[in-house]
Parts: C-alpha cells; structure tokens; sequence
C-alpha cells in the first residue's frame, strides 16, 4: 500500500464559509417553491400513490406501484412515504426535502471538486511503447488540467492553489442555476436529485478512501451509497464505470494501478448492479411499457432524437432559456432531420474519445457528461425524448470545465466573475419557480415554447377540468387529439368531461374508443364503468367495466369504490356493496369520498347506523368542504336519539356549500318541524326543495299533509 496522502490544509474556516454560502444560496433560489403543487406525474407518483399512506415502519413503500415515475425505486418511494406521514397531502413536507436533498448535493459536489483538486499526483506509468506518440507539453497552463510535468494524469497544481475557491464556484454555480428547477421544485423529480446525492456521496466516500489511513470505512460507505443509489434510478447504473475511470485519471493513473489497489471495491460496486437488475425486472424490463427495445418504438427514430436532446443539453448550461417542462413526444424518421445537431454533438463525442486517451482529465469531464446521458439517451423512450431534469448531474461536468479553464488562465481572479454569475442565475431560479406556483401556469408556459405539444394540451384540460372549466377543458382535449389522433388519455379525459355536460352518449362513445385503444388501463375501464352507470339501462354494463377494472388492477381503490356504488343500486346485493366499499377504504384509507360512499351505504342497514355516523365523520375531516357528505350525516344523525341538533347544524353547512340540494333541503325542513317554534322555517325549507325540483315527491306529500292540516 501507498503511504498515507497528505491531509487537506488545517484551516478549516475557509470550507466552512464555503458551505454557509452554498447553503444560503440554496435557501434564497428556492425560497418561493414550498407552496408549488402537485403536479402532472406527482399525481400517480405521490397523490394517487397508495404504497406510501401505510405509516411507520413504511415497509409497503418499498415495494411500489407499478405504473409510476417511482416504479422501481424503492428508496425514493420510502422518501415521499415518510413526507406522507409528515404532511399528508399538504406540500410543503415534500418540498422542504426536495430542497434539502439538493442543498446536501450541492454540499458533496463541494467536497467531491475540492478533495479532487487536492489529491497529489498519481504515479507515473512505466514508460512503454504505447506513450512515444505523446507530444511534449511546454506549459502547466497549455496543458490545461494535466501536471506541470506533462505526465498522463491528475489536476494541474495551479488548480490545487485555488482547490476551496474552485469547488465553491463550481458548487454554487451548480446550486443556483435555473436549469436545476425541474429536479428540485418538480416535486416528484426527486428521484433525479435523490439518486444524484447519492452519486455523489459514492464519490466522495471513494476519494475519501483514498487517502484514509484506514480506508475500510470509507470503502464501504461508498458501496452502501451506491446501493441505495440503484435503488433510487437507473442512471446510478453509470457510477461503477465512472469510478473506475476516476480512480485511473485521479488516483492510480492506469487502469491496472487501479485495479491492482482497488480491485475489490470496485468489483463490490459493480455487484450493486445485481439488485438493480432485480428493480428493473420489477417493472417488466421496460418500466411499464415506457421504455425499453420492445414499447413498439424503432430504437434508431429515438436515437436520432438525442442529437437535438444532447445539443439542447449543451447550450441550456449557457443560455437556460427558454426552459420547457415537457417538451412533448416526437420521432425522427429521417436522418437528415438530426444533421444539424449531429455536426455539434459527433465531433464532441469524438474529442472526448481523443482526450481519454492523450488529456485524461477533460477526457473524465467529457465522460461524466456523456455517461450519465447514456441511459437515457440509448434507451428508446416512448414518451420524453427531451428532458431537462436529466442535466442535474451531467451540469457539474460543464461548470468545472469552465471554471478550472478560467482558474488556470487567470488565477483567483478568473474566478470572481463566475461567483458573480451566481446571483443573476438565482434570480432566474426564483423566477422559474413562480411558473410552478400552479399547474395551469405551468402549462401555459410549456404550450407558449411547445405550441405543438398534444400532452400538454391534454394535462391543462385535466387542471381547467378540476377548476370547473369544462367547455375549455374539452378544448384542449380536442386540441390534442387533432394533433394526435391516436391518444388514449385524451380520449378518456373528453370522455369525462362529456359526461360531466350530461351529455352520455358522446362520452360513452369517447370512453369506449379509449379502451380500444388501450385495454389495459384500469383508469379508463372504470370510467366507462361510471359513465355507464349514469345512463338508464346499462348498470349491469358498468358493473362490468368495474370488474374489469379490478381484473387489471386488483388494488384500485377508485374502481373498487365504483364498483360497490354499483352493486349498492342492484337489489339485493347491497351485503357485496358493503364490501367492495369497505376494501376501498382499506385501500385508501385517506379519501373522503370513499369513506363517505360506505357511510352512505351504511344507512341502509339500520345495525350499522353508528358505523355509518363513524365513516361519515371522518371523511367530513378529510373534506369538511363536501356538502353530499354534511347532508348524509344530518340524515344519519337524524335517527339517533338527542342528536337533532346536530344533524340540523350539519345540513344548514350542507345547503351553506351547496344551495341546489333538494334532499338537505327537504329533510333540513323536517328536523325542523319537530323543533317548537321552527314551523316556518320548515316549511321554508320545504318549499325551497320544490322550487328546485317540482317533481320531488316527499316534498310534496308533506306540503299537502301540511295544507290539509291548516284550518
């Protein structure tokens, strides 16, 4: 073994300060993010995300579902169970550890550059044959990264001058730079971030046991790193090779000096890939059908795509505008398409081949860059071809580039404007921030730089859907189905939508067309289900799709719910109704709408009435906004003893939410009637329920009780 290396310099307060300040910067970039909401792929990722609602020890979080941004991640998916136990759907938890894992990211890309610069040369290689073809190198600074002496590997020592203030640049400018945002405010993004720390942790704990006199520790703190990486994205897939070219360029400076030293640690982290294989098998190979050499997608038509990927990639570190949150789904069918970027990206990809060899430390930079982007870039995707989050690593290559080049041109000096660059790039962060304030905002902006982008035509009718805004809504599904005409989703959100105008037989139309398409999503069964179960005559056709729905997907809660809702409709097998209610509360036990669908059916059966006051109670404190549910409850409470004023207070809240509810309306003015002095008002209410609707038979058999019963 080498003698113990030197120890980094004894004054500590200069790393110190630089981590105070990458820690305010963080702080001040992402001040305005907490209150962000959940949006696109943070629904079915966290929202919609039942293996994370299960509470401590967590353990169902580990194994998470399986058509999700966080499908064959478990760690990640442990991390969004631990901010459900914390805040429930409220967003701030998920934000404040989105910040803090970045913040920790910045912190060991500091020490990572910083360690890096300090470490003193490799040994030389044996001369040899293959090395007469080297040129002399005349100077440190044209030699650019390489030692004074113009050997093969390791930092330049002018950079180790300025080891802390490099790293802080780098660090800082990594930190704060806009193009992070979709890592970082995107709230279920943080798989990128999550696994990036743990990247970066791999490689500090690996140059950390480089120079430990006991390096033991530190070996297998890079392994366990690495570990939990791979359990959190695939990209963590690069790291082995990456290590192993460090520990060449930086380290060992040959291969074999490597392996011979550290064999066995790099064969320990290329054995995590083993438990990564087993996440990716989790998913099918083809995480959902998404990705992988058999989604129906011909691997050149992606590849070419990457060329425009790679070169925007290139630029956004330099000009981040404009940043685009989805840039949409395309193909290139013909090469010429990609020629323009190729010209950028080839003769890169070229040079960085060349410096491996004769310039080891650009050639590493140029490595970092383009090994990261691999996975993504190699693997034909049918969804995204661009995406910006994909940069929060490979961003680190680049700015080191830049900065060790000034660092060596100009000294200390170099550096000043580049730490001054931090400030307007922050501002620019906290402004990108404001477009993920709300999910329409977010959209609007994506169809302003993407005018042609159908899934963001689709995603802003789903938010103008929630907000009410259905005819605008069905715009935009339309919109995007002129731009894609084979396009599932769109097809059943129009459906929905349809149906929610009362116009069925559109909307079944829609539905049905979806579910050609797409037969296997449990979402679009269940919605036809429920449509169906709308219209005369077909309930038995929408129990159907129910069921169908659970065959695809047994732990649907919604569909599970629907489903009961259905069957409570069919005489006599309100008993399976119950049920089937009862398994989707169990399934989401946070949801008010399935706690109150099994309260309501629990009225129905008269020795399930505190139950059903029970469910009803909970889900008005999931949702005390749900007028359906405060009229239920004042029914409830109606028929126990002593409580009517109670159930008097609970649909007065109802008709308060809600005006246009005959029933609250009908049974308010009932409760009141047995309430001395409150004949007038009861009958107030009475009247007020056949005003909206003359047909409504109580109603009217009480008003004429009523007349025959006045002298």
């Amino acid at each position: 073994m080498p003698p113990p290396l030197p120890s980094p310099p004894a004054r500590r307060w200069p790393v110190a300060l630089a981590a105070a300040v990458i820690t305010v910067a963080a702080l001040a970039a992402y001040h305005n993010s907490f209150s962000g909401p959940f949006v696109f792929d943070d629904n079915i990722g966290i929202v919609d995300n039942r293996t994370i609602r299960q509470g401590f020890p967590f353990l169902r979080s580990l194994v998470p579902p399986s058509n999700a941004t966080v499908s064959g991640r478990p760690v990640a998916n442990f991390t969004f169970a631990l901010n459900y136990a914390i805040s429930g759907k409220s967003v701030w938890s998920y934000h404040a550890l989105n910040l803090l894992i970045h913040m920790l990211g910045g912190l060991t890309l500091f020490g990572v550059v910083r360690r890096t610069l300090l470490l003193p040369a490799p040994p030389a290689a044996a001369p040899g044959p293959d090395r007469s073809h080297r040129a002399p190198v005349s100077s440190a600074r044209t030699a650019f990264f390489l030692p004074a002496d113009g050997g093969p590997t390791g930092v330049n020592p002018l950079l180790r001058q300025h080891a802390t203030l490099v790293a802080l640049t780098v660090a800082l400018l990594w930190t704060v730079h806009p193009l992070q945002t979709e890592a970082v405010t995107y709230i279920v993004q943080r798989v990128e971030s999550l696994m990036a720390l743990f990247f970066l942790l791999t490689f500090y704990c690996f140059i950390r046991s480089v120079d430990a006199p006991r390096p033991r520790r530190w070996q297998i703190g890079a392994v366990a790193a690495c570990l939990l990486g791979m359990a959190t994205k695939e990209v963590m897939v690069t790291v082995p090779v990456l290590v192993l070219l460090y520990d060449r360029t930086f380290a060992a400076g040959t291969f074999r000096g490597a392996w011979r030293r550290r064999g066995r640690l790099h064969l320990a982290l290329a054995a995590t890939w083993l438990p990564l294989a087993a996440l990716v098998a989790s998913t099918g190979w083809d995480r959902g059908g998404t990705s992988g050499f058999d989604i129906g997608i011909t691997p050149l038509s992606y590849w070419l795509t990457q060329f425009e990927a790679v070169a925007r990639y290139l630029w956004l570190p330099v000009w981040p505008h404009p940043l685009v949150f989805e840039y949409g789904t395309f193909w290139l069918h013909r090469a010429i398409e990609a020629v323009p970027y190729a010209f950028v990206v080839a003769p890169l990809a070229a040079a960085v081949l060349f410096a491996l060899r004769h310039r080891p430390v650009l050639g590493f930079l140029g490595a970092w860059f383009f090994v990261i982007l691999a996975p993504t870039s190699v693997m034909p995707g049918r969804l995204q071809m661009i995406v910006e989050h994909r940069m929060y690593l490979p961003l680190a290559a680049l700015l080191a580039l830049a900065v060790g080049a000034a660092a060596l041109r100009w000294g200390r000096r170099g550096l000043g404007p580049f730490l001054a660059l931090a400030l307007p790039l922050a501002w620019l962060t906290v402004q990108r921030n404001t477009t993920y304030a709300s999910a329409l905002s977010l959209w609007n902006d994506t169809l302003a730089q993407r005018p042609q982008n159908e899934r963001a035509y689709n995603h802003r009718g789903v938010v103008l859907f929630e907000a009410g805004q259905i005819p605008r809504a069905i715009e935009d599904y339309r919109t995007a189905l002129r731009l894609r005409s084979q396009y599932p989703e769109a097809l059943n959100n129009l459906g929905n939508a349809l149906a929610e105008l009362g116009r069925m037989p559109e909307a079944i139309s829609q539905l049905e067309a979806a579910a050609q398409m797409n037969p296997r999503s449990a979402e679009i069964q269940s919605n036809l289900g429920a449509v169906l179960a709308r219209t005369p005559g077909r309930l038995q056709d929408a129990i159907a799709h129910f069921e169908e729905a659970l065959r695809i997907d047994p732990g649907y809660a919604k569909a599970r719910g629907n489903l009961g809702n259905a069957l409570a409709l069919v005489p006599g097998r309100l008993p399976e109704a119950i049920q089937q209610l009862e398994a989707a509360v169990r399934l989401d036990p946070g949801s008010a709408n399935a706690r109150h669908d099994l309260g309501r059916s629990l009225l129905r059966v008269p020795d399930k009435l505190p139950t059903a006051i029970e469910q009803l109670t909970i889900a008005l404190r999931i949702d005390p906004s749900s007028a359906e549910t405060h009229s239920d409850l004042g029914v409830a409470l109606l028929q126990m003893p002593g409580r009517s004023p109670e159930a008097i207070e609970h649909l007065e809240a109802a008709i308060r939410i809600n005006p246009q509810l005959v029933e609250a309306h009908y049974v308010l003015g009932i409760a009141l009637s047995a309430s001395p002095g409150r004949e007038e008002e009861s009958r107030a209410q009475i009247e007020a329920a056949l005003r909206l609707n003359p047909d409504f038979k109580p109603a009217q058999a009480w008003m004429e009780q009523w007349r025959a019963a006045r002298p």
